[in-house]
């Protein structure tokens, strides 16, 4: 299993990237993400229901499929630890908040002494004991990327701090998130004051040379995403195939009356 990681490698290079996150078991929709041309799927172990080792599966088939996985992690402090262990080339760490929770991410991602990520060469990332050593280590710690996620108010005016943390490969927004706690149950993302805010993290991203990162309901939001400037953007699978499919109902409505 190689630690090369594609999407590090067009983002070092300034491309854009365009993944999907799926939250639901299933080796087979990550099939088809990877059989569509999607250059990486998050893997959503926050939101998601996951057994240890569907979660390996899930990133056992994206590899099959010349998709990088990312896992999106848990609360559990052991989460990033497990799902790199398993072959996550990547982990998006939800409510970073502050300069010391960044760091702390990736102390977990990254090996000593860059980091305190415990060390075992009889998991799957390491190929179960054919990979290790100096070269695995750091082979891993260059490759593996590392992707806070801003998603409250108190992030964004610690966002300055947040993003001069070595270590730190993607700043991602998560716009749900930060529009409630901003207060904006009903408008959500929408809210001019939101909108605002948004700006503003897009102009510092671009300010400091720093790779940005954002989620998206379906291709125009994903396309609109792009043109602002962020260079990392994930679409929710699952609202994409409820409006696919609502679309089909809705096109047949007349049909199914007569």
């Amino acid at each position: 299993m190689s630690l090369i990681n594609p999407v590090k490698d067009k983002l070092r290079r300034g491309d854009r990237v365009l993944g999907s996150f799926i939250g639901f078991y299933s080796p087979n929709f990550i099939e088809m993400i990877g059989y569509a041309g999607f250059d990486f799927v998050v893997i959503d172990d926050e939101h998601g229901a996951f057994s240890p080792s569907e979660l390996e599966n899930m990133i056992r088939t994206a590899e099959s499929v010349d998709l990088v996985p990312i896992v999106r992690v848990s609360y559990d402090p052991s989460s990033i630890q497990k799902a790199l262990d398993r072959g996550a080339k990547g982990v998006q760490v939800p409510m970073v908040n502050s300069k010391e929770d960044a760091i702390n991410a990736v102390k977990r991602a990254k090996f000593p002494p860059l980091g305190t990520r415990g060390v075992a060469y009889s998991h799957r990332a390491a190929r179960y004991g054919n990979e290790g050593g100096k070269a695995f280590l750091d082979s891993s710690d260059d490759n593996i990327l590392v992707i806070p996620h801003i998603e409250t108010l108190e992030a964004v005016e610690n966002i300055e701090e947040i993003m001069g943390v070595e270590g730190i490969d993607v700043i991602f927004i998560g716009t749900t998130d930060l529009s409630v706690d901003m207060g904006f149950k009903e408008e959500g993302a929408k809210h001019p004051e939101v909108q605002r805010v948004l700006g503003t993290l897009y102009e510092k991203a671009s300010e400091e040379n720093v790779v940005l990162g954002t989620v998206a309901a379906d291709s125009t939001r994903a396309r609109q995403a792009f043109e602002k400037g962020a260079n990392y953007v994930g679409v929710v699978a699952n609202s994409v195939i409820l409006k696919a499919l609502q679309g089909v109902v809705g096109d047949t409505e007349e049909q199914k009356i007569k």
